[in-house]
């Protein structure tokens, strides 16, 4: 599945084939490993992928846009399992956003963009609607289940839900990303239980008296 930006027009030409398109994001992807931001050129992923470098510029505009849609596709790999409880649930979509943060090809990717957006603009604008508005998908999916289960209240107000699922989503994808790629610390099963705990209960939760080190 490919991005593009709510505003972004679509491009006339040939259809576009899947398959090519696959390849050259997986080029892209490897391209940044092996050779980072700076030295990354559509030349080379074109090279890399096996096609023309015009077949790159009729698809995307350039490197920001390419390698942005690079990792969107493995974000898009995330699904919200139905585990029968929201913390279950939450659990395990943790678990499976640090497995995908651990892939080097993910790592190298969302690291190089995210460095380089704070210098750009139109390129923060792009991971905000290609990457960060796609996922928030997941939220929306869990904030339901967990309606229909009676876990959560219905917000009637859909301005205040809106609000709701963004802090959501920003709580889980920084603690996650800062956790497994700034501290560079395991994000396992003990640690996903942990989170949810505290994001579901909230602070006097975190830790039990007889969990604690002082008790």
């Amino acid at each position: 599945m490919l991005s593009r930006s709510p505003t972004e027009p679509a491009r006339s030409g040939r259809p576009r084939k899947p398959e090519a398109d696959a390849a050259i994001l997986e080029a892209t992807r490897a391209s940044l490993v092996d050779l980072g931001w700076s030295k990354l050129t559509m030349g080379d992923v074109a090279t890399r992928a096996g096609v023309a470098k015009t077949t790159l510029y009729r698809r995307w505009a350039g490197k920001n846009e390419l390698v942005v849609d690079a990792v969107a596709v493995l974000f898009d790999e995330l699904e919200l399992p139905d585990l029968g409880s929201l913390a279950a649930d939450v659990e395990a979509v943790v678990l499976q956003f640090a497995a995908l943060l651990e892939r080097p090809e993910t790592k190298t990717a969302l690291m190089a963009v995210v460095a380089e957006s704070t210098r750009d603009e139109a390129l923060r604008d792009r991971i905000r609607n290609s990457i960060v508005a796609r996922q928030k998908r997941l939220v929306l999916q869990g904030r339901e289940r967990a309606e229909e289960r009676g876990e959560l209240p219905l917000e009637p107000d859909p301005a205040v839900a809106a609000r709701t699922v963004d802090l959501i989503f920003d709580v889980i994808a920084g603690a996650v990303v800062h956790r497994a790629l700034v501290s560079a610390e395991p994000v396992d099963a003990d640690w996903a239980q942990r989170f949810t705990l505290l994001l579901l209960s909230g602070l006097g939760a975190a830790s039990s008296p007889e969990e604690s080190p002082e008790g």
